[in-house]
């Protein structure tokens, strides 16, 4: 068997093309405007509290409804995109988020800024779900680590960003200026990933649309294969098309239970380090503008551990590396905590904190692609994401709970950190989906002549 210009195997083995770079370009703007929208939140909350006139447990309501909408995208879109079209249903989202950012900045009050913030996490969630597979799929073998800790970074540099958008943008023209200028970058971003933006290889194999080797043709031609492209047919197992049920069946159902273990535990422990760190910070010892700037420390490491876990994989496997990262994270969170009194090794270790802790929410959406067949890809990632934002929503509200009832800082960052550990074990048993025999044997056999002919 050969699977000559089979542009899956060839994406695998051949080197990056600037066409591909630049599908990873256009995901890393797409992530960077979760990263924008979540800040933007943050930073428009006293404006908004002193217009509407907040309690402290409404703002919360309201700065956890974007991440409900999310949770609520990444699982509801995912499945949709399986059935009709990867693009197509990372098109439909970007356009529900467009929408509910334009609605924010009209909302005369909380409650219709919060059912804007749950429409607006909806449309996030499916693109998450959406460009973290086609971003694995149109990666090579090498890479593929590489490529999904660029698209994630993104993440910070939005947050980042934002951010300094909004100290400008909110003093000059309000609160809702932030959110109609998310809006308007949503916009971009639409007419980006219609214009570069191709339909998932693993998705046109599993369905085989009539039109198959026009869009081959087109997809090669982008890459800069020479030939003709082809596409063999996906394994029976996929050809029977995605569904939340085949998550929890007998192939995928230990698959499934480890991946959400993973996401849940390591988004509660992102969403502790980054929310609770400069109050924590306070309660140990430190002055509040320390506190401030242990914050920052985390969130200056973040987007570098991501990188750094990119790299890695170009030279380890990715699991491993994940669950490596996973270890050395709760060993720094507790490592950060105890050093307080010594303010610039509780600093140094933070922004170790940061980079790991964002490491392995890369490796996350690294592995995740790798453990389902091409029908269920999207479903399962977008699961993975959904059942992750649970966890994110939680950590604020356990750490709160446990803060008032009498928990220490120290405590409570030995305590995350077994949670992380957790995730350590979950990461490490997870196995990757392997396809049929067959076809795998020829894509390693020619996988191997091609590095050797490249040595």
């Amino acid at each position: 068997m050969s699977t000559g210009n089979d542009i899956r195997h060839r994406i695998d083995i051949s080197r990056m093309s600037p066409y591909q770079w630049l599908i990873v370009a256009v995901a890393t703007f797409l992530n960077a405007l979760d990263g924008y929208d979540v800040l933007a939140m943050a930073f428009t909350a006293t404006s908004v509290t002193g217009e509407f006139g907040l309690t402290g447990t409404q703002l919360g309501w309201l700065l956890s409804a974007g991440l409900l909408g999310m949770a609520a995208g990444s699982m509801g879109l995912a499945p949709l995109a399986d059935r009709f079209g990867r693009r197509r249903i990372l098109l439909a989202a970007l356009i529900v988020n467009a929408a509910g950012l334009f609605l924010s900045a009209t909302a005369t009050s909380a409650g219709q800024l919060g059912a804007w913030r749950v429409v607006t996490g909806l449309g996030v969630g499916g693109i998450l779900a959406t460009i973290t597979v086609i971003t694995s799929e149109y990666s090579n073998r090498k890479h593929r680590g590489m490529a999904i800790s660029i698209f994630t970074a993104g993440y910070g540099v939005g947050a980042t960003l934002g951010g300094i958008g909004a100290t400008h943008l909110i003093p000059e023209y309000g609160w809702r200026s932030v959110f109609f200028t998310g809006g308007v970058l949503t916009v971009l971003a639409i007419a980006a990933a219609a214009a570069l933006l191709p339909e998932s290889v693993d998705y046109l194999r599993v369905r085989r649309p009539a039109d198959l080797d026009v869009r081959l043709g087109r997809i090669a031609r982008r890459i800069g294969f020479a030939g003709d492209a082809t596409l063999e047919p996906a394994p029976q197992e996929s050809a029977r098309g995605g569904s939340v049920g085949r998550l929890l069946g007998r192939r995928y159902r230990n698959s499934s239970l480890l991946l959400w273990t993973a996401f849940f535990l390591v988004m509660f422990g992102f969403y502790f380090a980054n929310t609770w760190t400069p109050k924590l910070l306070v309660e140990s010892g430190m002055t509040e503008q320390q506190g401030i700037v242990g914050g920052l420390m985390l969130s200056m490491g973040g987007t570098f551990g991501s990188l750094l876990y990119g790299v890695l994989t170009t030279r380890w496997n990715a699991r491993v590396t994940l669950t490596a990262f996973s270890v050395l994270s709760a060993g720094t969170l507790v490592l950060f905590i105890t050093t307080t009194s010594v303010p610039a090794l509780a600093f140094s270790s933070g922004v170790v904190v940061g980079m790991l802790i964002n490491g392995c929410v890369a490796g996350l959406y690294t592995v995740a692609p790798q453990t389902y067949e091409p029908a269920i890809r999207t479903t399962g990632v977008g699961w993975g994401i959904g059942v992750g934002r649970a966890g994110a929503i939680l950590a604020p509200i356990v750490v709160g709970i446990l803060l008032d009832a009498g928990w220490s800082p120290r405590s409570l960052y030995i305590g995350v950190a077994v949670v992380v550990l957790g995730a350590a074990f979950a990461a490490f048993r997870l196995r990757p989906w392997v396809e049929p025999a067959s076809v795998a044997t020829v894509y390693a056999e020619e996988a191997d002549a091609e590095e050797a002919a490249t040595r």
